[in-house]
């Protein structure tokens, strides 16, 4: 279905969401499913809004149209216990060879296409290392199943859950790759019907997708970024990143500045320091971003409602 035609058949209305949080930013744990109970202290600290988890697509459908949601009820009981809020992810891709964390039945019928393509280090290069896997969503069939996954989890946990986020849409993959059928258009078409359908589905909780590269694109050039971001301020939808990174390159030349033209104009901004965003140096000091250079970033250049911290961050822990 293309794009265009599937906007103009929706309901035009932008549904009630979520209402925002007061004051500027408001900080989130960040972890995977499973792993907040041991976290519980931090969670209950008063400077924690909430929870950020992420659940992979496989935990949440093991069998084909048959649903556990029984991690995503725990983790909200616990939130719900220590008066703090949830927002959930429904991870589509992966970071590691042996994580192809899509159902059995997606790898195996052949009318998803195999399910899964690899993210590997140098895209396209004969020496290119495989790290990862990314799920096909540019496959019709594979796209509605997880569109099925994302009706049944708005029928269960809308108006419970504080927000959905949907992942990055970065994907490093051969595109060159026979019997893939990726496009660049295909793609990009795919992960914004996704987020529509969400966004449909989900009429209290916040709708977040996560952007920060698209394949094919730097700069804004196929204007990838630029319709993702007017789509997002017309429907009300959330937007937000797994990085903040104070104005590295990359960054700049993609997401960031989006974010700053539209800032004040978005539902929901939230943006995440993970494990690796830990890593990075201030080229003026030399030394890590210190806490107060990431709020003070994503505050007064990205705009940001909230910051999901990896439960690796220093200040948490101290």
């Amino acid at each position: 279905m293309k794009l265009a035609i599937f906007l103009a058949a929706m309901v035009l209305t932008v549904p009630a969401a979520a209402p925002a949080l007061a004051g500027d930013p408001h900080h989130f744990l960040y972890t995977s499913a499973g792993e907040l109970p041991s976290h519980e202290a931090i969670l209950a600290r008063p400077d924690i809004a909430g929870a950020q988890v992420v659940y992979n697509w496989r935990m949440l459908e093991p069998g084909e149209g048959s649903y556990d949601f029984s991690a995503i009820e725990a983790d909200l009981a616990l939130a719900e216990r220590l008066g703090k809020k949830l927002f959930i992810q429904v991870q589509d891709r992966f970071f590691s060879r042996q994580a192809r964390n899509i159902p059995e039945y997606l790898l195996t019928d052949p009318q998803y296409g195999g399910g899964l393509v690899p993210q590997v280090d140098k895209p396209g290069e004969t020496d290119a290392v495989g790290y990862g896997w990314a799920a096909m969503q540019w496959n019709a069939p594979l796209r509605q199943r997880y569109q099925a996954l994302l009706a049944a989890l708005a029928e269960r946990f809308d108006g419970r859950i504080f927000g959905l986020n949907l992942p990055e849409t970065a994907i490093d993959i051969d595109m060159e790759a026979e019997g893939t059928g990726f496009t660049c258009e295909a793609y990009f078409e795919a992960e914004l019907e996704n987020l529509a359908f969400a966004r449909e589905a989900f009429e209290e909780a916040h709708v977040v997708q996560y952007v920060n590269f698209w394949p094919c694109e730097w700069a804004n050039d196929h204007n990838y970024m630029g319709r993702l971001f007017a789509l997002a301020q017309e429907r009300g939808i959330g937007l937000g990143g797994p990085d903040i990174v104070p104005w590295r390159r990359g960054q700049m030349k993609n997401a960031y500045p989006f974010f700053n033209q539209y800032k004040g104009e978005l539902s929901f901004v939230g943006m995440a320091v993970q494990e690796p965003t830990l890593t990075y140096t201030n080229e003026e000091t030399g030394k890590p971003f210190t806490r107060e250079e990431f709020i003070a970033f994503a505050t007064d250049y990205l705009g940001v409602d909230a910051i999901f911290w990896s439960v690796e961050t220093t200040w948490l822990n101290d």
